[in-house]
């Protein structure tokens, strides 16, 4: 009998709102003072690791970080890097055009895509014997504020309008499930106030965490966005309001 091909994944996100929004990220990057804190915190975070590890790559994949400063900091180093990008056209979930690495770092990507499992897969067929896949991206228990602030908004009618998100547990089962050895997981969250909803939303979209859903809801409308303001206004004290961003962090090894 011919071998059962395995079930599809569910089909969560749509791969091209995904690139659609990375690419407008890109394109808000390029302006003053754009936001890029959370990839600033995870680039520091695998500069950290890799120092506690004493773990020299002399080959790497950087995967997501527009800002280039983790793959600076390891050409620095005598790293031999290379840098990808989904906006680019680099796909997570198909094998990749090139392997043989000591590290991968993937950062802000895989959290919206479809097969995460296979990315994993892939992720870790691409790394050399011994070499280490670092993951990083928003995890359960992020944006509270903003989903209560949407159901406030929505009323008797909630809309899917966040992403579902990996929690601790299911991502240390991920890396069970794509055998990877040494296996290493933890959430770190990182605050940020914000004066505005309008603020906060457009943090998001420089930093390509808006909505990519292959099936979102409605459009707010202006009514819907009057309630959404002044719950975000009510939730906060002293004209600022405190949002949470939950950073998951994978790491193994291929042994």
């Amino acid at each position: 009998m011919a071998e059962t091909a395995p079930p599809a994944p569910p089909r969560i996100f749509s791969a091209p709102r995904r690139v659609a929004t990375r690419r407008r990220a890109l394109a808000l990057q390029r302006l003053p003072d754009a936001p890029h804190y959370l990839l600033d915190d995870m680039v520091e975070d695998v500069e950290e690791r890799l120092s506690f590890l004493r773990f020299e790559p002399k080959r790497a994949l950087v995967i997501g970080d527009w800002t280039g400063r983790l793959a600076q900091s390891l050409a620095a180093q005598g790293v031999d890097v290379v840098e990808a990008e989904p906006a680019a056209g680099f796909n997570e979930e198909v094998p990749y055009p090139f392997d043989g690495f000591d590290l991968i770092a993937s950062l802000g990507t895989l959290d919206t895509v479809n097969d995460l499992p296979g990315a994993l897969i892939h992720a870790r067929r691409a790394l050399a014997q011994g070499g280490m896949m670092i993951a990083s991206f928003l995890s359960s228990g992020s944006l509270p504020k903003l989903r209560e602030i949407m159901l406030a908004a929505d009323g008797d009618r909630p809309a899917a309008r966040i992403h579902p998100m990996v929690d601790v547990r299911a991502g240390g089962q991920l890396l069970q499930r794509t055998l990877y050895a040494d296996p290493v997981i933890d959430q770190r969250p990182l605050q940020v106030s914000f004066r505005s909803l309008d603020r906060l939303i457009g943090d998001l979209r420089a930093q390509a965490l808006s909505g990519v859903l292959a099936d979102p809801g409605p459009p707010l409308g202006k009514e819907g966005l009057a309630r959404a303001r002044q719950a975000f206004a009510e939730s906060g004290e002293n004209g600022r309001t405190i949002e949470t961003f939950e950073i998951l962090t994978l790491s193994g090894w291929k042994k």
